[in-house]
């Protein structure tokens, strides 16, 4: 194999290849990018499906909360109703039957109020009633109607329904949250897949390249041989080392098909299908500011929203406590107008008012300690949310700075380990032509050729671990440094 093929793994490397040996060559094959890998990932997983689902159910149980306090229209009709009882009058010492047949409707309109937690509700009552009563042997027809005005109030106690409205709230915010980060980790999952195929690809690619160089060696140590120019000695090393390089080149295949089957699966697609990638893992320094990562982190990072949700939901909870045994009231205020006649338009020729007001209160007395050691319990588990929040600050700030000094890191290994090609690849071109002058035996030009293909290898795998760093610190300070902008979630 020539210098000018070897170094394509220099400085850049793009290359499409095929997910399998088995598909090269084949036409019509589905090329993939990374980018476009990733979108069939978040449309086909189970996880992303899952999450959509749980931001929908949220979404709709937010809605509902919010329709229910606007105003609640009711219509109860009972077309006909019919009691017959039999009772006992004291004062007259004896037994009597009354026979009873209704027919009524309620028409009410309720509005909740959210401010104060009461609720404001207009209310009609229309009835038809024929009674009948053995005691005086009468029967009486009567049409009525009860038109009042009636307001409740909750006093002295936390207002449920606006908590209640801002739980699922939260509880939406975090669904949202929770499936941008799922979207983030099939980020991670794809890249990491991607990339994971392309060096089952590049190691094959490598091995071909050491068994197509072993079988040079081995034909001109079998010319050499024949010749007597060489020992047979000479020929079985050689035989050695093309079954030994044949040997890497098939488990290195096997690697490869198992990448390809991982990554098909992880995107919900056909085994069978026919499918290539498209590869760019060219090397160039990113501009990677510490400083701006661990503030963009800090301020963006969606595990510290939701470190604060638990944090709020910890407050609801101690406010819910509190008003398990503590001292409220209520007040109830009713205003109509009633009237009654045995003819149904008449019935407000005679009307009369009915006010009602009521005022009550719940004062606990004894509770054996109950309330307190609730109350108590509770602020354990907010002290303990305020701990892991600090702790998620502070832990997001750890792994930027071990990912910044990875990516350091990385940088000078893979000038290093592109140099190293470099010279591999012209230490291996001139111990070739030493061995075909006979200056140089089998084992050694081996040796030379193994350090070929693990200096090619360290490369890439570099510019792997480099670019999966990359996107690590995308992932965990939300900007992406390679566009030099920030990451815009998906929340839908």
């Amino acid at each position: 194999m020539g210098r000018t093929s070897l170094h394509k793994l220099g400085w850049v490397l793009l290359i499409s290849v095929a997910c399998g040996l088995k598909f090269s060559g084949v036409n019509g094959q589905h090329t993939l990018t990374l980018e476009e890998s990733i979108q069939i990932a978040q449309t086909s997983s189970p996880e992303i499906k899952k999450s959509k689902l749980n931001l929908f159910s949220n979404q709709r149980s937010l809605d509902a909360q919010r329709a229910a306090m606007r105003s609640q229209f009711a219509l109860d009709i009972t077309p006909f109703q019919y009691d017959r009882t039999r009772t006992f009058n004291d004062l007259f010492s004896t037994w009597y039957t009354t026979e009873d047949y209704n027919s009524f409707a309620n028409l009410s309109v309720s509005q909740p109020i959210g401010a104060t937690d009461g609720t404001i509700s207009l209310i009609n009552r229309f009835g038809y009633r024929d009674n009948y009563s053995e005691f005086n042997d009468l029967r009486t027809k009567t049409y009525s109607n009860n038109l009042y005005l009636q307001v409740d109030q909750p006093i002295f106690t936390y207002n449920r329904n606006r908590l209640q409205l801002k739980e699922l709230e939260l509880n939406l915010e975090n669904a949202q949250i929770s499936n941008a980060l799922q979207l983030l980790n099939l980020e991670k999952l794809v890249t990491e897949s991607f990339y994971n195929l392309y060096k089952g690809q590049n190691n094959v690619e490598i091995s071909r390249d050491e068994y197509n160089n072993q079988q040079v060696s081995f034909d001109i140590t079998e010319k050499k041989v024949e010749a007597d120019l060489l020992a047979r000695e000479e020929l079985y090393q050689a035989e050695l080392n093309l079954a030994s390089s044949k040997s890497t080149l098939e488990n290195d295949q096997v690697f490869l098909d198992n990448a390809e089957d991982d990554f098909k699966l992880l995107l919900g697609l056909d085994l069978d299908e026919e499918l290539t990638v498209e590869i760019d893992i060219d090397f160039i320094t990113r501009k990677v500011d510490l400083n701006q990562a661990i503030q963009h982190g800090l301020e963006n990072r969606l595990e510290l929203r939701e470190r604060n949700i638990a944090l709020e939901r910890s407050q609801f909870e101690l406010i819910k406590t509190k008003g398990l045994n503590e001292f409220k009231g209520s007040i109830g205020l009713s205003l109509g107008v009633f009237g009654d006649n045995p003819q149904a338009p008449d019935v407000y020729q005679n009307p009369t008012m009915n006010p009602s007001v009521a005022v009550s209160f719940r004062i606990p007395i004894w509770d054996w300690g109950e309330n307190r050691a609730r109350i108590e319990a509770t602020n354990a588990n907010l002290q303990i949310n305020e701990i892991d929040l600090e702790t998620e600050r502070r832990n997001i700030t750890i792994d930027i700075r071990k990912v910044y000094r990875s990516l350091q890191n990385l940088e000078n290994q893979i000038e290093i380990a592109q140099q190293n090609v470099k010279n591999a690849e012209l230490t291996y071109d001139l111990n070739l032509e030493r061995y075909k002058n006979g200056d140089l035996t089998s084992i050694d030009l081996n040796q030379f050729q193994n350090q070929l293909s693990d200096k090619k290898s360290a490369l890439a795998d570099a510019l792997i671990n480099y670019k999966i760093e990359l996107l690590n610190l995308k992932i965990l300070s939300l900007y992406d440094f390679e566009k030099q902008e920030p990451v815009m979630l998906q929340t839908y």
